[in-house]
């Protein structure tokens, strides 16, 4: 499998990686190598295809409107963002098996640091003790899949107070710090996983 594993040290503009994002589904488009991508953002708040302005109950904060799957998120330092862009044209076209391998990689991570974590039937992302650590949001462009996910590792939890996160109460929301975790090696444990799981995609 020809695919880049990207990591970006310090924190990328959220803008400025949605462009490089696009351009690389494009080079996919045109048989180009598909990406892994370990990043983290400024603090920014986006908004997927199915949010609602009732969710911005901080009315002062910017949202970047973008046209991945899902509602209102956050971005800030000390979470880990995963972007991919992957052909399903070279592998199964499904959708649903794809959300599913890539919830399955984060709970195997957390595992990692003695995490017991679940899906929810009814809202996609991966939960610890009915808290939300993991969100995910995808769109699908001629069969590449692109956009990803992100893990609350040691991230400022109260900046999720100023909206409603995925249409979740705002305090079903926790990290790895926020469950008692310390020392994170985040990349190379992602990294690890992603190898040894992408051919179930």
């Amino acid at each position: 499998m020809d695919i880049e594993f990207k990591v970006s040290k310090n924190p990328v503009n959220y803008k400025k990686a949605l462009k490089m994002l696009e351009k690389r589904v494009n080079e996919v488009k045109k048989g180009g190598r598909e990406l892994v991508w370990f990043l983290e953002h400024p603090t920014t708040y986006t908004a997927g295809i199915r949010y609602n302005k009732e969710e911005i109950l901080d009315k002062s904060i910017n949202v970047i409107r973008t046209n991945r799957g899902g509602k209102i998120t956050l971005h800030n330092p000390g979470q880990k963002v995963v972007y991919f862009v992957i052909d399903l044209n070279r592998r199964k076209k499904n959708i649903r098996n794809l959300v599913r391998q890539i919830e399955s990689i984060i709970i195997k991570f957390l595992t990692i640091y003695k995490i017991k974590s679940y899906t929810d039937k009814k809202n996609v992302g991966v939960w610890v003790n009915e808290k939300k650590i993991a969100a995910i949001g995808i769109r699908v462009s001629r069969w590449i899949a692109y956009h990803g996910f992100s893990i609350n590792i040691d991230n400022n939890l109260n900046d999720y107070k100023k909206i409603i996160p995925c249409g979740l109460d705002n305090n079903k929301v926790t990290s790895l710090k926020n469950e008692g975790k310390k020392h994170f090696n985040i990349n190379k444990n992602l990294k690890d996983i992603f190898i040894k799981n992408l051919p179930k995609i």
